[in-house]
C-alpha cells in the first residue's frame, strides 16, 4: 500500500477524523446556500491563518472530486507582513501542497497609524485588493475563510455596537466590482474544530500578524478588541445556556418582520405607523416625523 505524504494525510483527517465535524459541515454549507457553480472559477484567499489555510484544503479536495466542474487558484496577498511570517506562509503552503499566487499591497503602510477603527478600514482595502487582483485573473468568485463563529460574532456586535441587527451573509455580490461574489465556504464550520484540526497535524499558523494587534497585543497573548469581548461575552452565557450560539445564529434566519418597529432593504425604508392603521380599519398613518424619531 502507498505510504501517504504529509499533504495527503493532512487532507485525509478532513474527511475521516473530523468527517462529521468540517468536511460534511463545509458540504453543507456549499450545498445550502448554492455557492459554487459550474463554470466558476474561484481565487480561495489565503491571509495564513488557521481558517483559510483549512479552507484551501477542503476547496481543493472538493474541485477534485466534485460533479460540478470548477476551477481554484490559491491567492495570498501580502499587506505588509514581516519576512518570517511571509515564510511561514509558504511553507505551509508547501507542507499542504497548495500552488500559491502571490502579490504585494502594503496596506499595512497605510493603516498602521490609523486611530480608529484599523482593522475595519484594512479589512475593506485587503478585500479591494483581492477583488482586484482575482478578477485580473479571470476569476469570477472569491473565497474567504470566515466560519461559525465569525457569524455569530458580528450578529452581537452589530446590536451592542452597531445599533442593528445584521450578520456576515455566506455570499454577496461585489458593489464595486461588477460581476464579482463573494463565498464564505466554511460558515457552518466551528472555530473550536479548525483549533482541533490543525492541533491534530501539528499545523502552526499565522495569528493576526498586522502592526496594529502586535502594538496593542498584551503579554498574555490576547489583544483589545471588540469581537474579544464578544467572544468572552458568548463564552459566558454558554455556561448557562449551552444552545446560545444556535440561538443567536438561528436569530437571522426567523426574523418576524411584523414584530420590527423599522426595517430598510437597500434604500427603501420601512416603518410599522406606514401600515398599522390600515390594518387595524383605520385610515391615519405614520408620518414622516414618527420615521426620523429615535426609537
Amino acid at each position: 500500500m502507498k505510504e501517504l505524504t504529509r499533504a495527503e494525510e493532512i487532507e485525509r483527517s478532513i474527511y475521516k477524523k473530523y468527517q462529521k465535524t468540517i468536511w460534511n459541515k463545509f458540504i453543507k454549507g456549499i450545498k445550502e446556500y448554492k455557492m459554487i457553480e459550474e463554470g466558476d472559477k474561484i481565487a480561495v484567499c489565503i491571509s495564513g491563518g488557521k481558517d483559510s489555510m483549512l479552507m484551501a484544503k477542503c476547496m481543493q479536495r472538493l474541485q477534485r472530486y466534485s460533479d460540478v466542474p470548477f476551477d481554484i487558484l490559491f491567492l495570498v496577498m501580502d499587506p505588509g507582513y514581516s519576512e518570517v511570517n511571509r515564510q511561514r506562509i509558504m511553507e505551509n503552503a508547501a507542507t499542504l501542497e497548495l500552488p500559491l499566487e502571490i502579490f504585494d499591497a502594503r496596506i499595512f503602510n497605510y493603516v498602521v497609524g490609523v486611530e480608529n477603527n484599523p482593522c475595519y478600514l484594512c479589512a475593506r482595502m485587503r478585500r479591494g485588493h483581492l477583488y482586484n487582483r482575482a478578477k485580473e485573473l479571470g476569476c469570477n468568485k472569491i473565497a474567504l475563510g470566515h466560519h461559525y463563529d465569525d457569524v455569530i460574532e458580528t450578529i452581537l456586535m452589530g446590536m451592542l455596537y452597531g445599533s442593528q441587527v445584521q450578520t456576515m451573509m455566506p455570499k454577496l455580490y461585489s458593489k464595486n466590482f461588477e460581476g464579482m461574489e463573494l463565498i464564505r465556504p466554511l460558515y457552518l464550520v466551528r472555530e473550536e474544530e479548525i483549533i482541533s484540526w490543525a492541533k491534530h497535524n501539528d499545523l502552526h499558523f499565522l495569528q493576526c500578524a498586522c502592526r496594529f494587534t502586535e502594538r496593542n497585543a498584551h503579554q498574555d497573548g490576547t489583544g483589545e478588541s471588540k469581537r474579544l469581548e464578544i467572544k468572552h461575552l458568548i463564552r459566558e452565557l454558554k455556561k448557562t445556556n449551552p444552545a446560545v450560539e444556535s440561538n443567536i445564529f438561528r436569530s437571522v434566519e426567523n426574523v418576524n418582520l411584523d414584530t420590527i418597529i423599522s426595517y430598510h432593504k437597500g434604500d427603501d425604508y420601512h416603518h410599522f405607523l406606514d401600515e398599522y392603521h390600515e390594518e387595524h380599519g383605520t385610515t391615519r398613518k405614520g408620518t414622516p416625523e414618527d420615521k426620523k424619531r429615535n426609537i
